[in-house]
């Protein structure tokens, strides 16, 4: 499957790194105390206070900017660092006073910015702003039916469900517990993943958006989207993070069955990708479909299958990395911003959030850069570029 197609080469891989790092820099001067918009509007990000879902994920490209420009001898590597000190300070002061905190998303906010952080120049602010991110996040632990609600009251029947990004949220329990000592953190990641990864992905190896479970017994429900063109659907997002979540659930819990999952879930994906490999925004559609795309599933995808590979034999191994190449490839060469009088972001033709007849999605976001496209694009870039290690 889609062998015609090129890969991306360690030095390209650089060369778009370099030229990712210089529009984080210009970037800088507005977005230091404040953070991008989670989407752009007509290409240009806006600046917004440090209080939605997905702030980290801009701390997360300046992180990714340091690291860039500290192995090259850099002395700009400097100002990214002092940047993402400061946003450090942003988050620990959020979490402190739980500004917008009450959700599912810690991981997302805080792997980023405050676990990369304390990882990179062992920031303690950083360790203690996602230590008490993850105290937050077990608060929304529901023991019967075992998983992490994603969104709303706790009490409510109507929100007793998980959602398939949570996946990408439990590496902040198990540093958690890895740096407390202290088991609660994984005991509650493992009970997660096993609850979702048991429910969310259907038959066929498509997954649900959303997977609600009775309040009284625990016992799943029925599955829904929010997010993708309608129920039966595979929201390509979501199918990506179920990649990404798979590879990051086998790191963790060692759990054999796991690689055998994501081996079908990315099956699914690749099998219905349009002829560039860049999916549209629900993976119903196709070439010749009147529908935008989202760039950033690829990007997400790509980084899922680069950090399952790392586990694999060699062969099977090297087959996930030409996908991951060839998706990142088709992202740069068709995607990616290249000329900073059209976009401050880095990555074009992204979908946050696409209304349709049968979702109950804003429209909002729609062919447009977004700040985890951007992010999950830096980070796949750097592991093709090194042996990185991951901030989550």
């Amino acid at each position: 499957m889609f062998e015609e197609k090129a890969v991306m080469t360690e030095q390209e891989a650089d060369a778009a790194l370099a030229f990712c790092a210089g529009q984080v820099e210009d970037n800088l001067p507005r977005f230091t105390t404040k953070f991008q918009k989670a989407y752009s509007e007509s290409g240009f990000y806006q600046p917004i206070e440090n209080n939605y879902w997905t702030t980290g994920f801009w701390t997360g490209e300046i992180w990714l900017s340091y690291e860039y420009a500290k192995e090259k001898g850099q002395a700009r590597a400097e100002k990214f660092r002092r940047a993402g000190e400061i946003q450090i300070e942003s988050f620990l002061e959020r979490i402190d006073k739980k500004i917008e905190v009450d959700h599912h998303d810690m991981g997302f906010l805080y792997s980023p910015s405050c676990v990369a952080g304390y990882k990179l120049v062992g920031s303690e602010k950083g360790r203690e702003a996602a230590v008490k991110a993850a105290d937050q996040l077990i608060t929304r632990y529901h023991p019967v039916g075992e998983f992490i609600q994603a969104w709303g009251p706790m009490d409510a029947p109507e929100n007793y469900r998980l959602i398939i990004d949570c996946l990408l949220n439990l590496p902040l329990l198990y540093w958690a517990s890895g740096e407390t000592g202290d088991r609660k953190y994984r005991d509650i990641a493992e009970k997660h993943i096993h609850t979702a990864i048991k429910n969310v992905i259907r038959k066929d190896y498509s997954t649900w958006h959303t997977f609600f479970f009775n309040m009284e017994t625990g016992e799943p429900d029925h599955g829904a989207t929010c997010q993708g063109y309608r129920d039966g659907s595979a929201w390509a997002r979501g199918q990506a993070w179920g990649i990404y979540g798979c590879a990051l659930a086998y790191k963790y819990t060692g759990r054999e069955e796991y690689i055998d999952i994501f081996r079908h879930v990315t099956q699914y994906f690749l099998e219905h990708l349009p002829k560039d490999m860049v999916p549209f925004w629900d993976l119903e559609f196709t070439d010749g479909d009147d529908q935008p795309r989202d760039s950033s599933s690829a990007s997400i995808a790509a980084c899922g299958m680069l950090e399952m590979a790392k586990s694999l034999r060699e062969g099977e191994a090297e087959v996930y990395h030409r996908y991951a190449r060839q998706l990142i490839k088709s992202v740069f060469d068709n995607y990616a911003v290249k000329d900073k009088s059209v976009s401050n972001g880095l990555v074009l033709h992204s979908t946050y959030s696409n209304h349709s007849p049968y979702n109950t999605c804003d429209h909002k976001g729609v062919d447009e850069c977004n700040s985890w496209g951007d992010y999950f694009y830096m980070e796949a870039l750097m592991r093709i570029h090194k042996d990185w290690e991951l901030y989550w």
